[in-house]
């Protein structure tokens, strides 16, 4: 976990960090060229962006283009057009056949998990019940104990994809018939408050939650086991309409940085560096936590990142980049 900094130590580094950018605009050299990346619409691609952009401009001296995208977009974009050169933090779970068609094809190269060992979905319970009553971290000491963890089960909104998976999960558990109630929460502000609500008053609480998040970078939750994972359960329960559905354990999803194939073939220093950045899921949450608990932009959080996790970054880069980072990351 990382520490958290007092106020005026973040207004601290926060003006370090804008120092650090002006100083570091641009590449120092042009060995690279111009590659362009994907900025998706959330908060942990957009730090993964902000740290490659960094490591390429200072480390190998590419000019970087940051693309606005989004999943689905960025996908149809490889389809249609080949760009961007590069695409981080594409879930695998969602892109559908478009994506196994261009890697089939040999239009794209998957080059790295940089969510390791995935993204990760499940039914928790707060640390300290668990720590209780360790038999909590099974679905069968939740479902034989109710009582301990407040008797609801805290679903996803209608609408959201774990909502179909949570719901054939309760039907074959028979979790209701166990005395539990299923709480469908309306949005994922709710959900998310009502695991802070909890903890701030260490009262029980079980349901659903995902990472890499803020929330789980916060709280410390114990992953509840469901069962096995059988990934042919799984994908049938992700039908609203299972006729008959079964138990298995959320298998980590796939959390992938592409590249047009071009841009492996003609700049393989790059794409020997972006096979190699890959955040623990953990540490991203953390990281996460931090950017939400300091209201810092997601270039704040990579600088952090940066001048913090060196022993982690460092080995991603060559010797020549490394030398040059050196002198700009104390």
């Amino acid at each position: 976990m990382y520490s958290m900094y007092s106020r005026r130590i973040v207004r601290g580094f926060a003006g370090a960090v804008a120092g650090l950018m002006l100083t570091a605009s641009g590449p120092t050299h042009a060995d690279c060229g111009e590659v362009s990346i994907t900025e998706m619409n959330w908060a942990s691609s957009q730090i993964i962006t902000e740290v490659a952009k960094f490591l390429m401009e200072q480390g190998y001296g590419c000019a970087i283009e940051k693309v606005p995208s989004a999943t689905t977009t960025s996908v149809a974009s490889l389809a249609e057009n080949n760009e961007p050169d590069i695409v981080t933090e594409l879930w695998l779970n969602s892109t559908g056949d478009v994506y196994a068609k261009l890697e089939a094809d040999g239009k794209v190269s998957r080059l790295a998990e940089v969510i390791a060992p995935g993204g990760v979905e499940g039914w928790w319970v707060p640390q300290y019940l668990s720590d209780a009553h360790p038999e909590l971290a099974t679905i069968e000491g939740v479902m034989a104990n109710p009582d301990l963890v407040g008797g609801r089960f805290n679903n996803c909104p209608d609408g959201w994809g774990c909502r179909i998976v949570n719901d054939n999960l309760v039907k074959a558990l028979g979790l209701e018939g166990a005395g539990f109630e299923v709480f469908n929460h309306g949005s994922g502000e709710t959900l998310q408050t009502s695991i802070a609500a909890a903890y701030e008053n260490q009262e029980p609480w079980f349901g659903y939650y995902w990472g890499p998040t803020s929330v789980l970078g916060k709280y410390n939750m114990t992953k509840v086991a469901i069962g096995d994972i059988d990934t042919m359960v799984h994908s049938a329960n992700q039908n609203k309409d299972n006729p008959s559905p079964g138990v298995s354990d959320f298998p980590p999803a796939p959390v992938l940085t592409v590249s047009t194939a071009e841009l492996a073939a003609q700049k393989p220093d790059i794409a020997e560096l972006m096979s190699k950045i890959s955040f623990d899921v953990d540490l991203m949450s953390a990281l996460l936590a931090w950017q939400e608990d300091n209201k810092a932009s997601a270039e704040e959080a990579a600088v952090y990142f940066l001048t913090t996790q060196s022993d982690t970054w460092s080995q991603w880069v060559n010797d020549a980049a490394r030398e040059k980072l050196a002198s700009l990351i104390k």
